[in-house]
């Protein structure tokens, strides 16, 4: 894995941006703003499920307006998404912690300008967010919808707030696909020194974002690209927050929580491995230490797997063992085996949050 690129530290409300911070996850609610009862239940449970950034629609004034009721009701980070009209920015900036600003529909550089000026007088940042469908007419005539295009559109936009003394600025570059995605972040990486915002745009169903954004963001994550990330689905929107935490995990950006082993099903097993892989992650969604748990259906692969693992179980014809960093602790039956693996990693998280407050 590549050493991450090292770029500007901005604050996105308490949440640090950029830098050596944590790549933080964004989610977008789908509610109108103006309601604010139905945005406040979806934000609080985007919050929840591990959001670290919210991001609303301002769609007209009432959205805009709203705001100064919804934002003394939620605890987190608040971003206003921005099309078209750019007086709504304006509206909406004195209760947000960043204004995003689309540069092939925000308009001319007097608006921008204005749209500046505001964000410098409450110091909140930018993010001038490119989308591939919806380019300036100069550079989609130029490059089409392009990653070229979409990159020459960032770097118009940067120098812009750059030339009015604004540099509280992140980044994205979003496409529908991820070829394209892929490219204009690698593009445009080397060419300035703002945090990237990740994302496949418009990516589809669970099924097709999913593997898009796995395949998109997991990519650029593995050559130290992006600072935080947001997974779009056409769905729920906890399932955005636990893919992209999961894209966090599996490309070695974040520690935290359990990463899982388990063997593909196949004629040697003698238990029903999903129902128990299910049963065990149900009981351990709070944990947070960063531990290897492996499950598996016999001890063909289990005890080789168990040396890399924190915790183990492999199941054998009605009972099964625990495995402790590749040591044998015990052999049990049926639920008996669950519960005390179980309790073995409400143990083993319980040592490390220990074990990490002495310094040790």
């Amino acid at each position: 894995m590549m050493q991450r690129y090292k770029t500007k530290k901005i604050y996105v409300g308490n949440v640090a941006v950029g830098g050596d911070s944590p790549i933080s996850i964004q989610s977008m609610t789908y509610s109108k703003t103006a309601n604010i009862p139905t945005t406040i239940e979806q934000i609080e449970a985007l919050m929840l499920a591990g959001c670290d950034i919210v991001r609303v629609a301002i769609s007209d004034e009432e959205d805009a307006l709203a705001l100064r009721a919804l934002r003394p009701a939620v605890n987190i980070p608040l971003v206003a998404d921005i099309h078209f009209r750019h007086k709504l920015a304006i509206l909406a900036t004195p209760y947000v912690d960043c204004i995003r600003i689309n540069p092939g529909n925000i308009g001319s550089k007097e608006k921008i300008k204005e749209v500046t000026h505001i964000c410098q007088e409450y110091k909140i940042p930018i993010r001038i967010g490119v989308n591939s469908g919806s380019l300036e007419s100069q550079f989609e005539q130029k490059y089409g919808q392009s990653s070229r295009g979409m990159v020459e559109s960032a770097l118009y936009h940067i120098s812009l707030l750059e030339d009015l003394g604004f540099t509280e600025i992140k980044v994205s570059l979003k496409a529908s696909d991820v070829e394209r995605t892929l490219e204009a972040y690698r593009l445009l990486r080397p060419l300035t020194p703002y945090p990237f915002h990740l994302g496949v745009t418009e990516a589809g169903t669970l099924f097709d974002s999913t593997i898009k954004s796995a395949m998109a963001l997991g990519g650029l994550l593995l050559e130290g690209i992006g600072d935080t990330i947001r997974v779009s689905i056409t769905g729920e929107l906890e399932k955005e927050v636990e893919v992209a935490r999961a894209i966090l995990k599996f490309s070695g950006r974040t520690k935290e929580g359990i990463y899982y082993i388990s063997c593909p099903t196949c004629g040697r097993i003698e238990v029903d491995l999903v129902e128990a892989l299910e049963k065990v992650k149900s009981r351990l969604t709070h944990i947070k230490a960063p531990l290897v748990l492996s499950i598996m259906g016999c001890a063909v692969n289990a005890l080789g797997e168990a040396k890399s693992a924190d915790l183990a179980i492999a199941f054998g014809h009605g009972d099964g063992l625990i495995i402790k960093k590749g040591e044998i602790v015990c052999k049990l039956k049926g639920d008996d085996l669950i519960e005390r693996f179980i309790l073995e990693v409400e143990q083993a998280n319980q040592d490390y949050f220990k074990n990490k407050e002495l310094g040790q």
